[in-house]
């Protein structure tokens, strides 16, 4: 039976927002493709008629994910805003929906060429996107927060999860948003 186009393209839709999540929720390696498959409600030999490999998926799925933010007509996002909500207990609780980087940062070093130049790409849009909003007379000292504040954001929730004590993780969650607010302050 022959599907349409709008059904194909549907349907690889579904098999990338599934693997944004469970790549997110259990690392690249920790999903099967079959298992990915499955919660986009398709079959496993359904999977080559969209990607060549699961590295293709991965880097699919990684610009897929951040494709938003990678945008040349991306907003510009205040990045205490940003912050405020990045570093919450809500995006640490909840990784297969939250950020690639703080998910996925780790593994991505070793992930193929194609991956690790998306994530790169969205990296330099990030910085760039901070850089306008981040404290700074010019425009070297607002690039240098901004990459400042990113690292630290990722980092801090990157600790937050890995620790196993929950008071630890909103103090490293906690104690980062202030410290950010008070470098942004300083401007």
């Amino acid at each position: 039976m022959k599907i349409s186009r709008e059904q194909v393209a549907e349907n690889r839709q579904a098999v990338l927002d599934a693997a944004a999540t469970l790549f997110r929720e259990r690392g690249f390696e920790g999903v099967t493709v079959a298992e990915i498959m499955k919660a986009a409600g398709l079959t496993h030999g359904a999977f080559y008629g969209h990607f060549a490999s699961k590295d293709d998926l991965i880097a699919q799925t990684c610009a897929h994910a951040l494709a938003p933010f990678r945008a040349e007509d991306a907003p510009v996002l205040d990045m205490m805003d940003f912050a405020a909500h990045y570093l919450s207990t809500e995006h640490r609780d909840n990784p297969g929906l939250g950020c690639v980087f703080s998910s996925l940062g780790t593994e991505a070093v070793r992930a193929s060429d194609a991956t690790r130049h998306t994530l790169t790409d969205s990296v330099k849009h990030r910085i760039e996107n901070f850089s306008q909003t981040a404290s700074g007379k010019t425009a070297l000292e607002r690039r240098q927060a901004a990459v400042g504040a990113w690292a630290t954001m990722v980092g801090a929730v990157m600790l937050s999860r890995l620790v196993d004590d929950k008071d630890l993780s909103d103090q490293v969650l906690d104690d980062t948003l202030a410290w950010l607010d008070k470098t942004q302050a300083e401007k």
